[in-house]
């Protein structure tokens, strides 16, 4: 089994560009792979690997400046679910686009995931997915309220234009790992907004932690990597990637004659030339070819970002 562990700290870095070569070369020597983000506001990032390899890559970014106190979620993956290393630098581990909106000086109350059933089952709690409209399409808690944003950047439009919904409400918020919810709760306290709060560790601590009998979560959750989504106890889920659009798919979707496995699937089977189409078959030629001999095909789709939503550099959490 391959080890995935999710991460995120914000913590001020005044030169990440100085972080990234040593951080790179400890992963690499020891075969973890995975996509780290690393900016002035922090690190963000999942990686995969042996066990002796994941511990050797947190035990140095927990030796970074601030980030003793790493938040780290573990699972486990059956094969290795990313295809290279990516360590890249951004102007933030996870892009909102506030410049005044800053986690470490004022952020939402977390509840723990044992707690979390009963804060959003009050009548007076509106319960918000921070999450992108393909991630909620596959799965959410019971009732929550879907912004059907494409990117996390459409989060303050989306509160601006919908906020008088929510007077005289507390507000819960949960993400899949608890990253984004750092930011979009410190963005509503900056807005005036008070009682707000956030699920601690995010939809894969709650997986993890609370019973499948006793859960109000339904579906699946997105993850950022080869697996495409997990269940409860993390156990892997049944989507596979639209390698054209990069969306999660059903079982029951790669039954549908739009699909053609790399090429079109339902969300994108109209939306892609004959042109696109053509150059999408020739790759997913290159990946079989890449399989039968047990390599890795290094133009591989990493599942990130869905082609026929606007960019979003956020790849985790």
């Amino acid at each position: 089994m391959v080890t995935v562990a999710a991460f995120y700290r914000f913590t001020p870095f005044p030169d990440p560009g100085a972080l990234k070569g040593p951080l790179a070369k400890l992963c690499c020597g020891r075969g973890v792979k995975g996509t780290i983000l690393l900016a002035p506001e922090g690190i963000n990032g999942t990686i995969a690997g042996t066990r002796e390899g994941i511990d050797a890559a947190l035990a140095h970014i927990r030796a970074l400046p601030g980030c003793a106190d790493l938040d780290v979620k573990e699972s486990q993956a059956a094969e290795m679910p990313f295809g290279k290393l990516k360590v890249r630098l951004k102007r933030e581990i996870v892009t909102m686009g506030q410049p005044g909106t800053d986690p470490n000086a004022a952020v939402g109350r977390y509840v723990d995931p044992a707690d979390w059933n009963a804060l959003i089952a009050a009548p007076d709690v509106a319960v918000i997915d921070t999450r992108n409209d393909y991630e909620v399409a596959i799965g959410s808690f019971e009732g929550a309220i879907d912004p059907e944003t494409a990117r996390f950047g459409d989060f303050p439009a989306w509160w601006a234009a919908n906020k008088s919904r929510f007077a005289g409400k507390r507000i819960a918020m949960f993400c899949t790992g608890g990253i984004r919810c750092e930011k979009a709760t410190s963005y509503l306290i900056s807005q005036g907004v008070d009682d707000v709060h956030h699920l601690k560790g995010g939809i894969l601590k709650y997986l993890e932690e609370v019973p499948q009998d006793d859960s109000l979560w339904q579906g699946a959750c997105f993850v950022f990597d080869g697996r495409v989504s997990v269940g409860h106890g993390l156990r892997e889920g049944p989507h596979v990637l639209c390698h054209a659009c990069r969306r999660p798919l059903t079982p029951e979707d790669l039954e549908r004659p739009d699909y053609e496995e790399g090429v079109a699937c339902r969300h994108c089977a109209t939306k892609t030339s004959d042109a696109d189409k053509g150059r999408f078959r020739e790759r997913q030629r290159q990946i079989a070819l890449a399989r039968r001999r047990n390599a890795t095909h290094l133009g591989r789709s990493e599942p990130d970002t869905p082609h026929f939503a606007p960019p979003r550099p956020e790849t985790t959490s």
